[in-house]
């Protein structure tokens, strides 16, 4: 009896090399998903509280950049990155002026000349 608690108790220890007893790892995603959608509806000239909406709050506030707004997105599978979206929006005062997409490229077409986005 002894000497099967001593083995039952080694390959627990052991774990890591059984591939049948690993453990599980929930899927970790943090940040902002941005959608082809949103990537759409994004448009140069849009003012920041449009911009909030088409996308929500980003994800980074620096308060040394307050003209650039960063939403970054992770998604780990097994502890692994599966994926990693970046993307940096630049403001010139109240308007969008340029958009730094590291995912996909973005339609960069003026607003509407009022200001409005379409949407």
């Amino acid at each position: 009896m002894r000497t099967k608690l001593i083995l039952l108790s080694l390959l627990l220890a052991s774990c890591n090399s059984v591939p049948f007893l690993t453990p599980y790892k929930m899927d970790i995603r943090q940040g902002n998903f941005v959608t082809p959608d949103m990537r759409e509806k994004l448009k140069i000239g849009m003012t920041k509280p449009q911009v909030r909406y088409v996308l929500g709050t980003p994800m980074i506030n620096d308060i040394f950049h307050n003209n650039r707004w960063d939403y970054a997105y992770r998604l780990e599978r097994d502890g692994k990155a599966i994926e990693q979206q970046n993307m940096t929006l630049y403001f010139e005062g109240e308007n969008l002026s340029r958009i730094v997409d590291g995912s996909q490229p973005v339609k960069t077409a003026p607003a509407k000349a009022d200001g409005q986005a379409k949407g």
